[in-house]
């Protein structure tokens, strides 16, 4: 009896598999960021001249636009290694890996390998994603496979439905305040349950991304309806063998998660563990709001804001920045009139891109400001000031506190 991961994995290496077995599999699309490519590249050149992985991506998304000469020069070198060994660029303005990952290119059951530790997105569409270092994806990128020990499983069972002004973001810090930061470390989260059906494919995003925020390898959805259908609309048809935990597999632990419990969330400075209903805290006013990233830059994310911001303006002592995942968003929200809402609110729209999140391009925080962010991670210094403090919230919440100037129920409006 195997789990899904064991599965996954015994049909890339075409082999029986177990948990904490080694392995060395086949890699199906590697993607790498201008933050990780460069030392790839370099190591790359140490172990030879041909790259045996046409499937390699670049995209540069982290500092898009660059902001300075040494990153442009990082960029250089990974356009002009792109084009030398006829690998695929996604160039500055195109969006975030993880959004055109799913957006153009992944399908359930391959092996997808980045330099990025929110590879695991992919997880939503049944893919086998994982973030590896630099110099892993290197050796990748010249042998075409890549050595795993086969991670152990946590089976998390989503039951009911989520209450109105509740989402998937909401979910993922849940889950990670239960599990801690640490709690589920080089292991698989699968999820399942009867709530799962209720779950779009962007919201399963959402939970695959933040599923490494507890140390998580991979979250992975199962295919159903909801992925065929997405995959279809994208034109990535899926007609092969569907693959399924056994019902007596053997998991390491087993979390059920009612939805229908579950209140607006918020991960406090500076841990995305440290988090709290927002009913539990006491006003906390917010200098600026960031919307975006490839937690929650999808056009679903875009259209629930401009929901709460239509016929609004931003409290003026709050500055509100959005950054659309990826170009097709961008274009979307263009053609539905959400850029119009957004910037008649007062809001800043941005390039597709990473934005603020890692600290290298726009929205650095000043000593002692207060940000709210639908990112993925609120360390200390995160973006880009040690003196300064990110909470961590959903698409909804963002909104609503933008137009407030401090951290709000969106419950309380609806």
């Amino acid at each position: 009896m195997k789990t899904l991961v064991e599965k996954i994995i015994s049909k890339k290496c075409q082999k029986n598999v177990r948990a904490g077995d080694f392995v060395v599999i086949p890699v199906d699309l590697i993607a790498l960021q201008d933050g990780t490519a460069p030392l790839a590249i370099r190591e790359f050149y140490k172990l030879g001249q041909t790259l045996k992985m046409p499937n390699t991506i670049f995209f540069l998304d982290h500092s898009s636009p660059s902001p300075r000469y040494e990153l442009s020069n990082d960029h250089i070198l990974i356009r002009n290694f792109a084009k030398k060994h006829k690998a695929i660029l996604s160039d500055v303005g195109k969006g975030i890996s993880h959004q055109i990952l799913a957006e153009r290119y992944v399908k359930p059951y391959e092996f997808v390998v980045g330099a990025d530790s929110h590879t695991c997105t992919a997880g939503a569409l049944g893919a086998l994603a994982i973030g590896f270092g630099s110099s892993d994806i290197a050796c990748a990128m010249y042998t075409g496979k890549i050595w795993l020990r086969v991670p152990q499983s946590y089976k998390i069972i989503l039951n009911g439905n989520l209450m109105k002004g509740v989402s998937a973001k909401d979910v993922a810090l849940y889950l990670i305040n239960k599990l801690g930061a640490d709690g589920a470390t080089y292991k698989a989260l699968e999820f399942c349950g009867d709530g799962v059906k209720n779950i779009s494919i962007s919201d399963r995003l959402t939970i695959s991304n933040m599923s490494v925020e507890a140390g998580a390898k991979v979250g992975l959805f199962n295919i159903d309806d909801v992925t065929i259908q997405y995959l279809k609309s994208v034109n990535r048809f899926f007609d092969k063998e569907i693959l399924t935990a056994d019902k007596e597999a053997e998991y390491e632990k087993e979390l059920v998660i009612d939805l229908n419990k579950i209140e607006p969330m918020i991960s406090l400075p500076h841990a995305v563990d440290k988090a709290k209903g927002v009913s539990s805290l006491d006003k906390i006013v917010v200098h600026q709001v960031v919307i975006g990233t490839c937690t929650n830059g999808r056009i679903e994310d875009l259209r629930i804001v401009a929901d709460i911001l239509k016929n609004k303006k931003v409290h003026p002592d709050t500055r509100l920045l959005i950054y659309p995942a990826s170009l097709d968003v961008m274009k979307t929200a263009l053609k539905e009139g959400l850029i119009d809402i957004f910037l008649e609110a007062g809001a800043l729209i941005n390039p597709p891109g990473c934005g603020p999140c890692v600290g290298v391009y726009g929205g650095i925080l000043g000593d002692g400001e207060i940000c709210l962010s639908t990112q993925n991670r609120n360390f200390c210094g995160r973006m880009g000031n040690p003196k300064a403090g990110i909470y961590l919230c959903s698409p909804a919440t963002a909104a609503i506190s933008a137009l407030n100037g401090y951290i709000t129920d969106i419950r309380s409006v609806l």
